[in-house]
């Protein structure tokens, strides 16, 4: 059982939108912090949202501030990134991160 999987990625023109899902299981995901973070070929991974256990408290990479929203469901395990105004720049594989564990990714194309 992999503890975190993603889902939702894809190609996506300039200005688009995309909702990225992160399946949580295994351990008790609404004790922990949550993350996503995103890695561009030949860069390394960064830090782009977090949210508290609660869900109170979020912060966000600045690049991403305003466009970017991070949500989570503690009654479903899930967790959400949607994207909005999406810009070349923000192609990458988005990870899922918490409780120690990391998901396997997936691809977010930008592109016309």
């Amino acid at each position: 059982q992999v503890p975190l999987v993603e889902s939702g990625g894809g190609l996506v023109q300039p200005g688009g939108s995309l909702r990225l899902s992160c399946a949580a299981s295994g351990f008790t995901f609404k004790m922990y912090y949550m993350s996503w973070y995103r890695q561009a070929p030949g860069q390394e991974r960064e830090f782009v949202a977090g949210m508290s256990s609660s869900g109170g408290a979020t912060n966000y990479a600045d690049s991403v501030k305003g466009r970017f929203t991070i949500s989570r469901d503690n009654a479903k395990n899930m967790l959400y990134l949607q994207m909005n105004s999406l810009k070349s720049e923000d192609a990458a594989v988005y990870y899922c991160r918490g409780a120690a564990f990391w998901g396997q990714g997936t691809q977010v194309t930008v592109s016309s």
